[in-house]
């Protein structure tokens, strides 16, 4: 895992720039601590930041190779879990290695294949490659968009980072947001190759995108297509068992400590006990952690979303696997921290607005990192085995509007962050509009299949949205808040493979036993205890504790004494000052949800100064 960056310019000598590329590089020394490279030519500047997993001692980058028409270079991040096959098949054909890490795996694929061997590689991975045989710039994004990868158009060439910062840091590229950016960040809606900053555009997912003297072309290798399933019941649950078993046994490969994020929920638990039993076949003893609130298994109320707390089911999973099992409790101060938020939005480069829940995932993140360097994590499950409420509520699965944006019946609006704005920044954004367009843009390129009843259509629908751009924002933040700790977290649930099939299910398998994800449970219910099985969804926890509230309001109240914030030419102040005066019995989500992203929006301003322009 690393954070790459460069620049591609075909109208001046970067070899006089090594200053700017080490500084673009230098944005992401959390993403990787343990090594840096920069490799500078004439017109193509690459660096990369490296966190040490495969080869620790020879897997350095930039990586180059050698031809007779010129040199090729790569920077990667990520993880490729076929690399020993495909170097095995690249030997054959005449390759040799001088290292066993995946990157070079990656780059004789590239000599070999082109741009082609973006098809045959099964990973989380993001690289870039100047080809001097050709004067290109190549930028390869796996195919769910697990790793980010960013460009940015110039007039003679491309800035390039894992990161936005990694760009911003190149005089070329200005902080400037538009309406467009504004819109992507509070209407809760991720439109796949959008950035947040005016001239920034991200490399889809599953696609290539290279720069030459003649412009940027963009071209598409992997998509969520639509085919017949023709498997039973009983073959399907065991063909997710089957993908289950082998994408976790690769993605344990690693030459430093593993461990799993634990929650005590069904996706967690899964991956949890599946990695013990393998590692347990070497002698080796599954390290786990979970996040916890003080206070939060005593006092615990449902909110109507969360219908229990974690910490029982953590237990009995913990015993069942015999896991090495560590918890991180956090309370009201360490949640609320205002160095912990700036590292936040440092970490994102925008304000993210989900408060408490980011900033636990990033203390978890730090904690984890002391004795591990690669942790499994369940995120995207919901998405592909159909987990979430509202794909069960039909107000949702009917509505003209991305189902997680459905408040309740008859309500299909993008509640409660369009409510933060003044007036006139509220008109300009119209964020309800802008939500509708972009549900129409993404349902519109669903492939139907024929002979599909209108349900399976529907539900078809619900989860290519979940897929597509739902998931987006749970892969953002995972890899944000891991990284910012420097720690790699894999997804197993995001093989492709696994993905591409359940896509393909009919629903009615989805939910044969009238549950939620009825694959996934019947595929492990061997490796898990009973409570884990029959546990209702839970997602991820968010403090109960009333400190947190008070910590926010106190925090609101100093905000609002800086009469100059340029953070109230977009938030109404009046507003805010109304919910910072409230009590702590009146506090509600809404009104916490307010002061969260007020607050994450001020910590934004203050570290990145970002113009910001509403027409």
């Amino acid at each position: 895992m690393c954070g790459i960056a460069g620049w591609v310019s075909y109208g001046r000598d970067l070899t006089t720039a090594r200053e700017t590329v080490d500084a673009m590089t230098g944005t992401m020394a959390a993403r990787g601590p343990d090594d840096e490279g920069v490799w500078v030519g004439r017109h193509a500047a690459l660096g990369n930041r490296r966190l040490s997993v495969i080869d620790l001692a020879d897997g350095r980058q930039p990586m180059t190779a050698e031809t007779d028409a010129g040199t090729v270079v790569l920077v990667h991040t990520g993880e490729v879990y076929n690399f020993r096959e495909l170097r095995a098949e690249l030997r054959s054909r005449g390759h040799r290695f001088r290292t066993d890490s995946d990157t070079e795996v990656v780059l004789r694929g590239y000599l070999e294949w082109g741009e082609s061997v973006a098809e045959r590689l099964n990973g989380m991975f993001a690289f870039a490659v100047w080809d001097e045989r050709d004067a290109k710039l190549v930028l390869v994004r796996d195919r769910l968009g697990i790793k980010p990868l960013f460009y940015h158009p110039t007039d003679d060439g491309a800035l390039f980072g894992s990161e936005q910062k990694a760009i911003l840091a190149n005089p070329l590229a200005e902080p400037v947001v538009g309406l467009g950016g504004l819109r992507e960040l509070f209407a809760f809606v991720k439109t796949p190759g959008h950035a947040i900053w005016e001239g920034m555009r991200e490399v889809l997912p599953g696609s290539v995108t290279t720069v030459t003297r003649e412009g940027v072309r963009t071209r598409v290798y992997w998509t969520l297509r639509t085919l017949e399933h023709t498997d039973d019941l009983d073959t399907t649950v065991a063909r997710v068992r089957e993908l289950l078993d082998d994408t976790v046994d690769r993605q344990l490969i690693a030459d430093v400590p593993r461990c799993t994020l634990l929650s005590g929920g069904l996706d967690s638990s899964v991956l949890t006990a599946l990695a013990a039993r393998r590692l347990e076949r070497d002698g080796v003893r599954l390290r786990s952690y979970s996040v916890d609130f003080r206070g939060y298994t005593e006092n615990f109320v449902s909110d109507g979303i969360r219908v229990s707390p974690d910490a029982p089911y953590v237990r009995d999973l913990v015993a069942h696997a015999g896991t090495d099992h560590r918890d991180l409790v956090l309370d009201a101060d360490a949640l609320a921290d205002p160095e912990v938020r700036g590292a936040v939005v440092a970490a994102y480069d925008i304000p993210p607005g989900v408060g408490d829940m980011n900033a636990s995932l990033y203390l978890l993140s730090g904690e984890v990192r002391r004795n591990s360097t690669v942790a499994l994590s369940g995120e995207c499950a919901d998405e592909v085995f159909g987990g979430y409420k509202w794909y069960h509520e039909s107000e949702a699965v009917e509505a003209d509007l991305f189902p997680w944006l459905v408040q309740g019946p008859g309500d299909q609006t993008v509640d409660p962050f369009e409510k933060v704005f003044t007036p006139e920044a509220e008109k300009a954004l119209d964020l309800a509009a802008f939500a509708r367009d972009e549900y129409r843009a993404a349902a519109a390129r669903i492939e139907p299949l024929p002979g599909e009843s209108d349900h399976d259509r529907m539900m078809r629908k619900v989860s290519y949205l979940h897929l597509t751009r739902f998931m987006q924002l749970l892969l953002d933040r995972k890899d944000r808040m891991s990284m910012a700790a420097g720690l790699e977290v894999r997804v197993p649930y995001c093989d492709h493979r696994l993905v591409e099939y359940v896509y393909n299910v009919p629903w009615r398998m989805k939910v044969f036993d009238g549950r939620e994800k009825s694959l996934l449970r019947a595929a492990a219910r061997d490796v898990l205890p009973r409570s884990v099985v029959e546990r209702v969804k839970s997602p991820y926890p968010s403090t109960q504790d009333p400190g947190y509230a008070d910590a926010l309001r106190r925090q609101a109240r100093a905000l609002l004494a800086d009469h100059a914030h340029p953070v109230f030419e977009l938030l109404d102040r009046q507003l805010l000052a109304t919910e910072a005066a409230r009590t702590g019995a009146a506090t509600t989500q809404g009104s916490r949800s307010l002061l969260e992203r007020a607050l994450d929006f001020a910590a934004w301003f203050d570290r990145y100064s970002p113009t910001v322009r509403l027409s």
